[in-house]
């Protein structure tokens, strides 16, 4: 058994309150890594081009403010 099936097994098993608790921190967690991701991928560069062409669509009136 793989350590992925024995943890879907011990989940499958927890009490309602426990299985509760579970889903809130594995969601909490889950967001905190997609911020980590978020954040490396703007230092590193990636969304400059979509900046840019939001940037330039707004000067030429094509966007507005939210």
């Amino acid at each position: 058994m793989s350590e992925v099936e024995a943890l879907e097994a011990r989940i499958r098993d927890l009490p309602p309150q426990d299985f509760a608790s579970l889903r809130e921190w594995f969601h909490e967690f889950e967001n905190e890594c997609w911020d980590q991701q978020i954040a490396s991928d703007f230092k590193s560069g990636k969304f400059n081009k979509l900046i840019e062409k939001a940037r330039t669509e707004f000067a030429q009136g094509k966007a507005r403010e939210l």
